[in-house]
């Protein structure tokens, strides 16, 4: 069959792990056209389809999952070698943000940085998905969840705080609740149902149904924003709208998430000279954004009431 076709390999590789043609095409710093003519003399020279294509995106065919089983370790295996070779630049650093957490509080305080520092270059990639330090050129990221990441070190930089959030508009139409009578109101879900929680924390009964259920916060505060309904809202992400006018937090009470905001990073990156410089400012940011008045709950610590 001659000499394989590592390029198009490659590609077949980071398109299967990333489900789009396009996303790996960019990484590859090829236009999607030319990716695309590579996988197809892939399958031209393998004899089989290896992707079927979608509106959406690409899935593996068995064919394709089959060959992603044999030859993606291979990449990994390369990947890692290369990286003992590779140390970052020590006035670049690159981050990855879920893009609700930099929108609401990472860039809003970034210039602070970067005046501090204008020696270094700062990469900020704004991505839901947890990185794999292993295989992206991603020195460190910002992450909210339980703090236990298998293979790097996590930094507590706060804890999240949620609490009932409407519209002007909605409290305008309906008036503003009491806790007695919140679980009558239109309540809008969150994808863990924290309202179970905060019902049996601050007392009342849950509603058996809720208006409207939703699979990330992002959007949950935007259908509150717009007057659909009542949200929980978790404080950070939520700070910018109040601040706006365009939510407004209808009670003094606050509960503690179980989850809570990180700086992560692989042991590889632990004495990057710009890692540094950026885990000391983050960590003074945290520290003040803590002590924020409003954060804290005035009344008592919700995992501490029983």
């Amino acid at each position: 069959m001659g000499r394989p076709p590592l390029t198009a390999l490659q590609g077949f590789v980071l398109a299967a792990r990333m489900g789009n043609l396009s996303l790996a095409a960019r990484y590859m710093h090829l236009t999607t056209s030319a990716l695309s003519h590579q996988i197809r003399g892939l399958e031209d020279r393998l004899g089989q389809r290896v992707f079927v294509r979608g509106p959406r995106g690409v899935d593996l065919t068995p064919e394709g999952a089959r060959l992603l089983e044999l030859v993606g370790p291979q990449f990994e295996s390369i990947e890692r070698a290369l990286q003992e070779f590779s140390a970052p630049a020590a006035d670049q650093l690159t981050i990855s943000v879920m893009p609700s957490v930099a929108s609401s509080w990472l860039v809003p305080r970034l210039p602070r940085f970067v005046a501090a520092h204008q020696h270094l270059q700062l990469n900020v990639q704004s991505c839901v998905d947890l990185v794999n330090f292993e295989r992206e050129s991603v020195d460190a990221a910002l992450r909210f969840g339980p703090g236990e990441w298998p293979g790097v070190l996590a930094e507590h930089l706060f804890d999240d705080w949620l609490t009932p959030i409407a519209s002007p508009e909605l409290i305008k139409r309906l008036g503003r609740p009491t806790q007695k009578q919140l679980a009558d109101w239109p309540l809008l879900r969150d994808p863990e149902n924290v309202w179970a929680k905060w019902f049996d924390t601050f007392g009342g009964t849950p509603p058996k149904r809720y208006l409207a259920h939703f699979d990330n916060t992002e959007t949950l505060h935007h259908a509150a924003v717009d007057g659909m309904g009542i949200a929980l809202g978790r404080i950070t992400m939520a700070q910018p709208l109040v601040k706006s006018g365009q939510l407004v937090l209808l009670s003094r009470r606050r509960l503690r998430s179980d989850y809570a905001h990180y700086l992560v990073y692989p042991p590889r990156s632990a004495q990057h000279p710009a890692l540094l410089a950026f885990r000391a400012w983050l960590l003074d940011e945290a520290e003040h954004y803590a002590q924020e008045p409003g954060r804290m709950p005035r009344l008592v610590d919700a995992r501490r009431r029983h």
